[in-house]
């Protein structure tokens, strides 16, 4: 009979094995340094817009790897570890909220990944992307749909970005009390709807973001 432990762990080097796909691709054709970007924090009523960058080694294993929102909090936090001892660079980059306002919140999505980006202690030689073209960047770009859940490194870079920004909100949560900021993380949940109609917007929130009671 099949060992049920044994059988889980091949299923997770195979699945992890898929999600270097496209990276072993541009490993082929001889580039060596590939940045996996992705951000956290475009929907948000509260708090800032972060970016990660993440340059793996070839044929890094890291097991549990997985697009940000389908990993629980504790096993993010151990990821988050786990990638930043194995990354050959990582780096975060982030928008405040006062300038998503200004330049708007796509333009603050992209400002954020280039400056991820320019953060690298290594220079990159192709970026791959979820869903967006840096065309600020002036680098070779892979752009993939739902890349966290398809791309290892863009899975890195989102677990890297979902943990920093969990953490800054936590401390706006000590800040600005009565938001629960540390429960929604800034998200518009009814209860952090309903705590901006009664206590109106903190000078963390983005005045231009729409705030309907649910």
């Amino acid at each position: 009979m099949m060992d049920l432990s044994a059988e889980k762990y091949s299923r997770e080097i195979e699945r992890i094995h898929l999600l270097n796909q496209y990276e072993e691709s541009l490993h082929q054709r001889g580039i060596r340094y590939i940045a996996g970007v992705d951000e956290v924090g475009r929907g948000p009523l509260a708090g800032p817009i972060i970016a990660g960058a993440v340059i793996l080694p070839r044929d890094c294993r890291i097991l549990g790897l997985n697009d940000s929102k389908k990993v629980s909090e504790k096993k993010r936090k151990i990821l988050e570890k786990e990638i930043k001892a194995k990354a050959l660079s990582w780096a975060i980059g982030g928008v405040i909220p006062r300038e998503i306002d200004r330049i708007n919140i796509y333009q603050a999505t992209k400002l954020a990944m280039k400056l991820a980006v320019q953060k690298l202690h290594l220079p990159p030689e192709h970026l791959i992307i979820d869903a967006m073209k840096l065309t600020e960047v002036d680098l070779p770009q892979t752009s993939i749909i739902k890349g966290d859940e398809k791309s290892a490194s863009v899975a890195a870079a989102s677990i890297l970005a979902k943990c920093h920004r969990d953490r800054l909100m936590e401390l706006y949560e000590k800040r600005f009390p009565g938001y629960g900021f540390q429960q929604h993380k800034g998200y518009p949940t009814q209860a952090h709807r309903t705590a901006i109609l009664k206590l109106g917007r903190s000078s963390i929130h983005r005045v231009t973001f729409q705030v309907k009671e649910i």
